[in-house]
């Protein structure tokens, strides 16, 4: 039976620093068997995962893109449309009875994806075939990055200084493009193939090198500025890679690698922009760590346990009219009309949002989490599953229960001006000063939305709640 090699894409939908890819390349050009890459969409099991569908599409226009890329390396990606993870095992079963299998894959943390790759392998297996698994989503691997004692951090601060201590050792290594292999036809056994998407996600460049230009681009001019302007929404001052961070467009080496050639040693400078953008970076390892550690977190568990017990109010007219940014808070409104209208949202918008569900409106977190996840084309479950539970002092090194925003003084801080509140709700557009931000001071705006709730009320009733579960554990 013929040697067949596959690189099967999931997470890592870039031909640079792709060490699967890499690998997959130079075991088949040591050996002189053929190499095809393989993508299999599921949008069923993606429902499931409540993946909003500016993703998906973002995921179907990028595996595209990815096929021509490869095809210059005389790779040819099979692009597969099934329903769920059972029948990615299927696609497998059907390969194996022409083909000797070699599969490179990248791991993924999550239980289900385990349990999918879990009966690939055996499929491989029993067949005769390897299944040959990189550990390579994080630059330090989860697992890697422990205390004295050998026990999983679960405050940022020393797993960060640790991760740098690492960082400093062992550097990171990016894996160039591979070189084009000798020409090999192969005839494999026919699938559906896979769909194309709704193009709502067409705002959002594919190309690996556009993509790749865009980080630098960060790197080099918009960096220095970051740790004073990534708290504005009305400015263009984050670097707006996290969607394709999610999917692997790039990787987190490739941005830390690029860092320190733009900044120099300002990434080792504390509070300056580029130590800063390290962090974020950091954070989103930690919280992927985090997950590994504690695979609860994946059943939509708090980490703090004792929080389970909080009664949350649940009220679905609330709820609503936070989805919609119908709650008459000004920057709460122009934030969830963000997400809702381009499947983004700043970050410090979801700090403010996700404050206000839980702490003002006293809904369970996981609402607000799984809206977010149906809603973002950059949706991570470590990270906003990890934002989320921070928020509502439920997670790790989550911020103190008491501490709650002020949904008014937020939009005074962050948007001084109005200018971002001017751009997604209209109906203030005409406001001055101080009063957008609280347009109710006035007497309110006809066209605009009564306050849903009292925010000193509610901060109390908050404060009521929390300490009734943190009495009781």
């Amino acid at each position: 039976m013929q040697q067949l090699n596959v690189v099967w894409f999931r997470n890592d939908l870039r031909a640079y620093d792709n060490a699967v890819l890499d690998s997959a390349v130079e075991h088949s050009t040591r050996n002189g068997s053929p190499l095809v890459a393989l993508f299999i969409a599921t949008p069923d099991s993606w429902q499931q995962h409540d993946m909003a569908l500016i993703k998906q599409d973002l995921i179907r226009r990028r595996v595209m893109q990815l096929k021509t890329e490869l095809a210059v390396l005389n790779i040819p990606l099979i692009a597969v449309e099934g329903n769920d993870y059972k029948q990615v095992g299927e696609v497998f079963v059907q390969l194996v009875k022409h083909y000797k299998l070699s599969v490179f894959v990248q791991r993924e943390y999550e239980l289900r994806e385990q349990l999918r790759d879990k009966q690939v392998e055996t499929i491989l297996v029993d067949s005769g075939g390897q299944y040959i698994e990189f550990d390579t989503q994080c630059i330090m691997p989860p697992g890697s990055v422990r205390t004295q004692q050998g026990d999983i951090y679960k405050v940022f601060t020393p797993f960060k200084r640790n991760w740098l201590a690492a960082l400093k050792q062992h550097g990171v290594r990016c894996y160039p493009k591979p070189k084009p292999l000798a020409i090999n036809t192969i005839v494999l056994p026919e699938f559906d193939e896979m769909q194309s998407g709704d193009n709502s996600s067409a705002a959002w460049s594919v190309d690996e090198v556009e993509v790749l230009g865009k980080m630098r681009q960060f790197c080099q001019e918009k960096v220095g500025a970051y740790h004073t302007a990534r708290d504005f929404p009305a400015i263009d001052g984050t670097s707006l890679l996290s969607a394709y961070l999610a999917i692997g467009v790039i990787s987190p080496a490739q941005c830390v690698a690029r860092l320190q050639i733009e900044a120099k040693d300002s990434w080792q400078s504390d509070k300056s922009g580029a130590e800063i953008w390290l962090s974020e970076l950091i954070w989103r390892e930690f919280y992927k760590h985090i997950l590994v550690a504690y695979p609860n977190l994946i059943k939509h568990k708090p980490f703090q346990s004792e929080t389970d017990g909080i009664r949350w109010s649940n009220n679905e007219a609330l709820f609503k009219a936070w989805c919609e940014g119908q709650t008459g808070f000004p920057i709460v409104d122009a934030a969830m009309r963000q997400l809702n209208k381009t499947g983004w949202m700043h970050n410090r918008l979801r700090m403010i949002t996700a404050s206000f569900l839980v702490k003002d409106l006293h809904i369970d977190w996981r609402w607000g989490e799984r809206y977010f996840m149906s809603k973002l084309i950059d949706g991570d479950f470590a990270a906003n599953n990890g934002g989320w539970q921070w928020a509502a002092s439920t997670g790790t090194d989550a911020a103190p229960y008491f501490r709650i925003f002020n949904p008014v003084s937020q939009s005074e801080k962050f948007d001084p001006q109005g200018e971002f509140i001017r751009l997604y709700v209209p109906e203030l557009s005409k406001l001055q000063g101080k009063a957008i931000h609280w347009p109710h001071s006035l007497g309110g705006v006809k066209s605009y939305f009564s306050p849903v709730v009292d925010h000193a009320t509610a901060r109390k009733h908050t404060l009521e709640i929390f300490a009734e579960v943190k009495k009781s554990a």
